[in-house]
C-alpha cells in the first residue's frame, strides 16, 4: 500500500467551529485520517468546518471525492463545511465540479472564521 504523505490538525477555535488544517497530498489512502479529523472537529455543538488548504501539496480525483464524502457526512449532522487557502488550480477544480457551491472558498481564515459564525 503507498504511503500516506498527510498532516491533519484539528482546532476548535470556538464550540461551533472546527478547523482542520490540511497539509500534503489529499488521496484515496488518506480517507481514514481525514475522516477521524472530521469526527474530531465535528463534536458536541459544532455547526461548521473549515477546511484549512493553505498547506496542500496534491489532490487527485480521489481527493475530490473524499471532500464529496465529507460534505455528505456534514449535511447529515447539520454542518457546514467552508475553505480556504486553495491556490488558483484547486479553485479551478472545485469550480469545474461545482464542489465551490456546496463547499464555499474564502480568502483567509478570518473571512472563514466570520462566515462560520453567522
Amino acid at each position: 500500500m503507498p504511503e500516506t504523505r498527510i498532516s491533519l490538525n484539528v482546532r476548535k477555535p470556538g464550540p461551533a467551529v472546527g478547523i482542520i488544517d490540511i497539509e500534503g497530498e489529499v488521496t484515496a489512502f488518506c480517507e481514514p485520517l481525514l475522516m477521524d479529523a472530521y469526527t474530531e472537529a465535528g463534536d458536541g455543538a459544532t455547526k461548521a468546518i473549515i477546511l484549512n488548504f493553505a498547506g496542500l501539496d496534491y489532490m487527485n480525483s480521489s481527493g475530490i471525492g473524499l471532500l464529496v464524502t465529507l460534505l455528505i457526512r456534514a449535511q447529515r449532522q447539520g454542518q457546514r463545511l467552508l475553505a480556504y487557502g486553495l491556490n488558483a488550480h484547486y479553485q479551478q477544480i472545485f469550480e469545474l465540479t461545482r464542489l465551490n457551491e456546496a463547499i464555499v472558498i474564502y480568502e483567509d481564515e478570518p473571512a472563514s472564521l466570520a462566515a462560520a459564525s453567522s
